[in-house]
């Protein structure tokens, strides 16, 4: 199953969680109604005075009507609450278990090492570095969760920054990386939403049951009773007894829909973690030393239950009801990754302690210079799209050692990434250049302009290829920015670019990345959401993006017309001829309205589209390093995060 796949798979996933909603309200309600039924019948037979409507039988369609109405009520309210307090992406969800950012310039040897996995991990996957939260619980367990990767996080526990080596931690995260791309965290942070409402019922049940023995002390009670006034207290108590009750209808179906949904996405991302690292001893080790620790994987925050399917391990501990269970056991995930376990988790604890921390890593490798041309093929840039390789987190370790120090740690605080961001911006004509400057010095923060100035110097003669890798590095210091510090940000940005009254694709290529990652972290773009299932309501946009890359991929005219029609055929629009658009038509702004609307295509529609895309840059079988860092740039903007395209060994 490949990422497309994955992501539609995701899409239908959702529908299945809507089914079991539904099912589970369609219960509830017709509980409620028997309950209100039998407290009306009740009354209709004991009280004495008083004028009760009858109940005909078994049915009275407006005790029902009413029972139901503020059910459903209570049920979408509650969901309505939950789902817009999610809508700000995975930060929240690590928000409501007291996580902390971990300050991306931080000293502390195992939280760095954390990030730097992080990073490396994000470099491989084409995927920028997502911010990352800390903890505070003893237990080894993680999640990923956001909508889409833009606003994508990841939480890790203290317990595994601690207990875990390297090679552990690397498993694990890959793990929440493979959620992070295949759609996963989207059906994740939905489920809490929807869940959120048909457990509200139980909530509110707590309460009344709660407020009948608080409300009032229990001698005044004692008196209301024996005088025959405590009938009203009796009734609030059964009646929070009862929608405590019907409440664990709620939560018998959130646990199924949570198990029906999670189970096989862990297989799933475990294997997609042993492809990431080629380690599967990695994952594995860390299964192990969740078996064999004190506290397992153990999460003690109340918020524990309704966030469950988020966690790599089961954060709830021994579950009653297995079945029921968001994981699979322990020794059911290891066994498929190394076959040979007995089941001895403390056997592995002490083997662990005699190991090297770093077993399993394999050693950094120099970051090799691409050769300026490369073959590759349209089917393998699409195989590799959301699905890195051992080979391509090596290449991100490389890269990363072999950026620059004080390029490295600029990407590390809101002040330096501001920085380097406008020196990969500054001009190489020296009067352009100076204009450039003056413009600064005018409008950015002087120490921002300070570190410009110097990081002009260590940016001369760095390889294009570490460009966007730096600008992947700097995301998370940027997302601190204040929203005034990141409108005069952005507004820079846009000065630097424009002081030569041209856009050269690098430009495009790094304003793209900046917005669309950047802007819906200070609520300046709304979330993409599928609006198209097939590519005949944008053949306009198709047209103008394939003109485009296939102009890009030649400047000879007999091979950009064979290149666009070659593409044209790979995406198949039935019905539609796709017409090729002169160069001087097509401007980047009229590119970007096109990526921003065929992002709203469905993902099996996408696949076409990206092997198309790939058709027009590299029809001739080979492709260069513009070519190929442009093709990331388009992917990433149609939200199909493309591992760096590697010269084939």
């Amino acid at each position: 199953m490949d990422f497309f796949e994955h992501q539609e798979r995701a899409r239908r996933n959702t529908v299945l969680l809507v089914l079991y909603f539904f099912l589970a309200v369609a219960l509830i309600v017709v509980a409620i109604y028997i309950v209100v039924l039998i407290f009306i019948v009740g009354l209709n037979r004991k009280t004495e005075g008083i004028e009760v409507v009858p109940v005909a039988g078994y049915w009275d369609p407006e005790i029902f009507a009413y029972s139901a109405g503020a059910t459903l009520i209570i049920i979408l309210l509650g969901t309505l609450y939950k789902t817009i307090m999610l809508s700000s992406g995975g930060s929240v969800v690590a928000g409501m278990f007291g996580g902390l950012p971990i300050p991306t310039d931080t000293t502390e040897t195992k939280l760095r090492r954390l990030l730097n996995v992080v990073e490396e991990m994000s470099l491989a996957s084409g995927v920028p570095v997502p911010p990352v939260f800390l903890l505070e619980e003893k237990g080894i367990n993680a999640f990923a969760a956001g909508f889409k990767p833009e606003d994508a996080v990841i939480a890790v526990s203290r317990g595994a920054v601690e207990q875990l080596n390297r090679a552990e931690l690397q498993g694990v995260i890959a793990h929440e990386f493979s959620h992070i791309l295949n759609g996963d965290m989207r059906t994740n942070i939905r489920m809490m939403g929807v869940l959120h409402g048909i457990l509200l019922i139980a909530m509110i049940g707590y309460l009344l049951l709660r407020g009948s023995f608080y409300g009032g002390s229990t001698r005044s009670y004692s008196r209301d009773n024996n005088r025959g006034g405590g009938g009203g207290q009796i009734v609030i108590l059964l009646i929070g007894l009862s929608l405590m009750a019907i409440g664990y209808i709620g939560v018998f179906f959130g646990r199924l829909i949570k198990s029906a949904v999670s189970r096989q996405r862990e297989f799933l991302a475990d294997a997609s973690a042993v492809q990431f690292t080629r380690y599967p001893q990695g994952i594995a080790g860390a299964l192990k030393k969740i078996g064999g620790f004190d506290t397992g994987s153990r999460i003690r925050d109340p918020h524990a239950e309704e966030a469950s399917h988020f966690f790599f391990a089961n954060a709830l501990g021994t579950s009653f009801f297995q079945l029921l269970a968001t994981h699979p056991p322990l020794v059911e995930r290891i066994k498929r990754l190394d076959p040979e376990f007995d089941g001895d988790f403390n056997k592995y604890q002490r083997e662990s302690l005699a190991t090297q921390e770093e077993s399993g890593i394999s050693q950094i490798s120099p970051a090799m210079p691409l050769p300026e041309k490369f073959q590759a093929t349209p089917q393998e840039v699409v195989e590799r799209v959301g699905s890195p390789t051992a080979r391509h987190i090596e290449y991100a370790r490389g890269i990363r050692e072999a950026i620059p120090d004080p390029l490295l740690e600029s990407t590390h605080d809101a002040y330096g990434a501001r920085a380097l961001v406008y020196a990969l911006l500054l001009d190489r004509n020296p009067e352009v250049r100076e204009e450039q400057f003056k413009s600064l010095r005018s409008v950015a923060d002087p120490m921002v302009y300070r570190d410009t100035v110097g990081l002009q110097k260590a940016l001369e003669g760095l390889d294009q290829r570490y460009r966007l890798p730096l600008i992947d590095l700097a995301i998370p210091a940027l997302s601190n920015l204040s929203e005034k510090q990141y409108e005069t940000f952005s507004q820079n940005v846009k000065t630097l670019i424009d002081a030569d009254h041209r856009v050269n694709l690098f430009e495009f290529a790094l304003q793209n990345l900046l917005t669309r990652h950047l802007a819906p972290k200070f609520g300046i773009t709304d979330q993409v959401k599928v609006r198209f299932t097939d590519l005949k309501p944008v053949t306009d946009e198709c047209q103008t993006l394939l003109s485009a890359l296939a102009h890009a991929g030649s400047r000879k005219e007999t091979e950009v017309a064979l290149a666009f029609e070659e593409a044209q055929r790979k995406l198949a629009v039935v019905g539609k001829h796709l017409t090729l658009r002169p160069r001087n038509t097509l401007s980047l702004s009229k590119i970007k309205e096109s990526l921003d609307r065929l992002a709203q295509v469905a993902p099996l529609a996408k696949k076409r589209l990206v092997e198309a895309c790939a058709t027009a840059v590299i029809r001739d079988g080979e492709i260069t390093l513009v070519e190929a860092e442009l093709l990331r740039v388009v992917c990433d903007s149609l939200g199909c995060p493309m591992p760096p395209i590697l010269a084939r060994i």
